[in-house]
Parts: structure tokens; C-alpha cells; sequence
């Protein structure tokens, strides 16, 4: 029975280092692995098992300290109470988290309010983001490492967002093998705001099904009911969950896994049609032959019991093969062969939005690196060059050749007026070829030339 569990598809990748081994003692991130290995196969082999002593655990000085090494290394920027990661370690790193660990043990600990900002979409609107003090994130660190297995071991394979060993390059795998294999008919769905409607109630419901530990719940709670500044006031939170929370992201999952099985239980209603569903975090699209509209019908009344709702004006039915959509950032298409044939492929490629982000993301650069050296705004730009190429090349998948040719072009050209405006005394690579000349000199990216390894 053991042997099977590891062998399931969507089990934890252990990497055999970590592996406890006779004689030598763990490091802390190992033992942090050990015993997420050791609560995932529990909750695997027993599917109805409630974990009640998992309180304890996150309080441990191992839990917390790798809890802060991973919150550090998001970096992101202080919270309400405006304390950064550097008055941190001035303070003593092993102090701060010990009277933090103190606090957990005494269950005196309380959740500063989450401080509310604002970031512009791609589609000129504005995303809600709440962000919790560094001391509320190394909490939620630690308890999402403890609590995390557990529900991983629930979880379907249609889910790729944030979850350990997936992600957004899976999602779009298996959408180009569900076009290959004839399922056309795509349903692109998108949930209004999501993480701000969220049902507190529902939500702990399916929580506790799997935790039985009311400190561990208690301590949730204290995270979706914390007050939120904005405005220069504090308010009530009734519902949903701070988008921008570490343990945001898991909650969502564990609410919207209602969802993942409903569409993947071999005898339900869409698994007669033939209708699979791929899901990254709120987006997700529905592929079948045929998508009958008594299915989409059940979907909608399973979101209206769960307190959710479709944007109708970004929802919609396509069949692929007379129609691109979008999904992640990625354009499907069904195009003619590049050699003249009436052969036909599936051709996935970055989206025009996806193209215009990373033009508007150099363009700051230029913009306020006017007066910066060619070898640090060589630092600055390869960072961002080499993220936007690396999530667009899927080897065997995506076919990004155009949009790195485009890219090349759009630097070549903005760094001859960059040098142009950069003084008013001509430099050395004034009317020069200056995006060659920092490619051969500095190691600039050159998106033309670029391999994704």
C-alpha cells in the first residue's frame, strides 16, 4: 500500500538528500522536510483522518527559523507597522523569533492589521493587495509548512497554482495535450473577485474536516477576521482573504478543491462528457469535445453555492480551432504550417499583454536609470529579460522565437535613444550600436540569442 502512495503521480518529489539517513542528524530544513514527508503520507493513506496536535509544531524554533529564511527571500516591503527585515536582524533574528515562539506557546499572540495597497492590472483597473507585517508572514510561513501536506494530499492534479512541484508551465502542458487530443471546446472562466469573497464559514467547514487542533483554527481565524488599513483607517474584514498573504494562496486552494473534484469524480456529471478542467489558483478553463450547456449551467450553480461569482464580460466559449484565447500570459492558436502546407498545429506563443508588460517594465528601467552606468543598468535589465523568457520557454510546448525577435528589436532600438538623451555631451556609444556593444561587453541578454536551460 506504501509503495503505491509513492508511486501516485501527484505525491511530494522528495529530494534524496533530505532524506532522513541513519547516524547523521538534520538540518532544519530537513527536519521541516522529514516531517512534511511523514504527515503527507498519512494523510494520503487515510482520507479521512483529522490531524489534532499540529499547533505545537509551529512554534518550533526550526519551523520558525525556515519560516523567516523563505519569507526573507520574497523580500517585499514592510507592513503596518512599517518594521523591515533589516531592523529585524539588527535586533537578533534568533531573539526575535524565540519571544515570537513564546508568544505562539502562550497563545498571546495577535495579528497586527494588514495594510491595504493598490496595484494597477493589465487592464487599466486596480488589484487589491494586503499585505501582513514581516512578524504575521513568518507566522503564516510556518503554519502554512505544517498544515500544507495535509490538504496537498487532497488536492487534484488539475490545480497547478501555487502548490510544491507545480506551476504555471504544467498548466499550459497539459492544455496544448488536451488540444491534441481533440478537446476544442474551451470555457474560460473568470471569478470575480476572488480572494475578497471568499465565505469565512465555508471555508473553515472544509478546514476542519482535516484539523482538528482549534489552536491551529483559532489562529486562522484571527488571520481572515484581521482589521485592514486603508485609508488611513482600520476595517472589519467579513470575508475573503487578504490577497498577498502567505497563506492566502492555500486557503484559496483548499476552497476552490470543491471545484477540482466536482469536475474530476469519475462519476459525476462532467466526467460523462468527456470535460476536464485546468486550474491555476482563481483561473481556470473547462476543455471538452463538446461542452454541453446543461455542464456549464451545473457549474454556475456550484459556484452560486459557494458564494462565488463569474464575470460575465471576461468569461467566455470558444471553439480553438477558429479561435485564439488566452490563459497565464500564453496565446493559443490553431495556425497553418510555416512551410506552405495545409498542415495545421497548435501554436502557443506569449500574449500581446504578456509582450506589452515586458515593454513597460524596460521602459521604467530607462526611465529612472537615466544617469546609471552601462554595467548597472546591465544588472537592472537582465534580471527582467531572463524572467519573461524563462517563463515563456516550455521546451516541446511554446514556440517564442517571434516574440524574442520582437524583444531584441524593442531593446535595440530603445537603448540607441536611451544613449541618445542620456547627456547632453555625446557618450561613446552615442549613434553607436549600443545594445550589441553591451551584449559583447557587459553580458546583456540578447532575447535573439537567448537558451532557456
Amino acid at each position: 500500500m506504501l509503495q503505491e502512495i509513492l508511486q501516485e503521480k501527484e505525491h511530494f518529489v522528495i529530494d534524496e538528500n533530505l532524506k532522513d539517513k541513519p547516524g547523521k542528524a538534520l538540518s532544519g530544513t530537513g527536519k521541516v522536510r522529514s516531517f512534511q514527508r511523514k504527515i503527507y503520507l498519512k494523510a494520503k493513506q487515510e482520507k479521512e483522518f483529522c490531524f489534532y496536535v499540529m499547533h505545537d509544531k509551529i512554534s518550533l524554533q526550526h519551523f520558525l527559523f525556515e519560516a523567516w529564511k523563505r519569507v526573507k527571500a520574497n523580500q517585499g516591503v514592510p507592513g503596518y507597522d512599517k518594521v523591515t527585515f533589516l531592523e529585524i536582524e539588527e535586533y537578533g533574528v534568533e531573539s526575535y523569533l524565540r519571544e515570537l515562539a513564546e508568544e505562539l506557546k502562550a497563545e498571546t499572540y495577535k495579528p497586527q492589521p494588514i495594510l491595504r495597497v493598490y496595484v494597477p492590472k493589465a487592464n487599466g483597473k486596480m488589484r487589491p493587495l494586503g499585505i501582513p507585517t514581516i512578524r504575521d508572514r513568518i507566522v503564516q510561513m510556518s503554519c502554512k509548512m505544517v498544515i500544507e501536506p495535509v490538504f496537498e494530499a487532497d488536492f487534484e492534479d488539475c490545480s497547478y497554482g501555487f502548490r510544491p512541484k507545480r506551476s504555471a508551465k504544467g498548466a499550459i502542458t497539459e492544455i496544448k495535450s488536451n488540444l491534441k487530443r481533440g478537446n476544442t471546446n474551451v470555457y474560460d472562466a473568470d471569478l470575480s473577485g476572488f480572494f475578497d469573497n471568499i465565505p469565512h464559514d465555508k471555508l473553515l467547514i472544509l478546514l476542519e474536516k482535516r484539523i482538528s487542533d482549534k489552536r491551529v483554527i483559532n489562529l486562522i481565524k484571527k488571520w481572515l477576521k484581521c482589521t485592514v488599513f486603508e485609508d488611513n483607517k482600520l476595517h472589519k474584514s467579513r470575508k475573503g482573504v487578504p490577497q498577498g498573504g502567505v497563506i492566502s494562496p492555500l486557503l484559496a486552494n483548499i476552497y476552490l478543491n470543491l471545484l477540482d473534484k466536482a469536475v474530476a469524480r469519475k462519476d459525476g456529471y462532467f466526467y460523462k462528457y468527456g470535460i476536464s478542467m485546468i486550474r491555476y489558483a482563481d483561473d481556470f478553463i473547462l476543455m471538452g469535445r463538446k461542452l454541453p450547456e446543461a455542464s456549464l449551467e451545473y457549474l454556475n450553480k456550484m459556484l452560486e453555492k459557494m458564494e462565488l461569482d463569474v464575470n460575465t464580460d471576461k468569461t467566455k466559449q470558444i471553439d480553438a480551432r477558429k479561435e485564439s484565447f488566452d490563459f497565464l500570459g500564453f496565446t493559443f492558436r490553431y495556425d497553418r504550417g510555416i512551410y506552405g502546407n495545409n498542415g495545421k498545429y497548435w501554436n502557443v506563443v506569449p500574449s500581446k499583454k504578456s509582450e506589452l508588460k515586458i515593454r513597460e517594465k524596460i521602459r521604467k528601467v530607462f526611465r529612472y536609470c537615466r544617469h546609471f552606468s552601462s554595467e548597472a543598468i546591465t544588472r537592472t535589465l537582465n534580471p527582467i529579460i531572463r524572467g519573461w523568457l524563462n517563463y515563456f520557454s516550455i521546451r516541446g510546448i511554446s514556440y517564442p522565437s517571434t516574440a524574442k525577435g520582437k524583444l531584441h528589436w524593442y531593446l535595440d532600438e530603445s537603448f540607441y535613444r536611451f544613449f541618445q538623451r542620456k547627456s547632453q555631451r555625446k557618450c561613446k556609444l552615442y549613434r553607436r550600436s549600443a545594445f550589441a556593444y553591451l551584449v559583447s561587453h557587459y553580458g546583456l541578454i540578447d532575447p535573439a540569442r537567448y537558451t532557456f536551460v
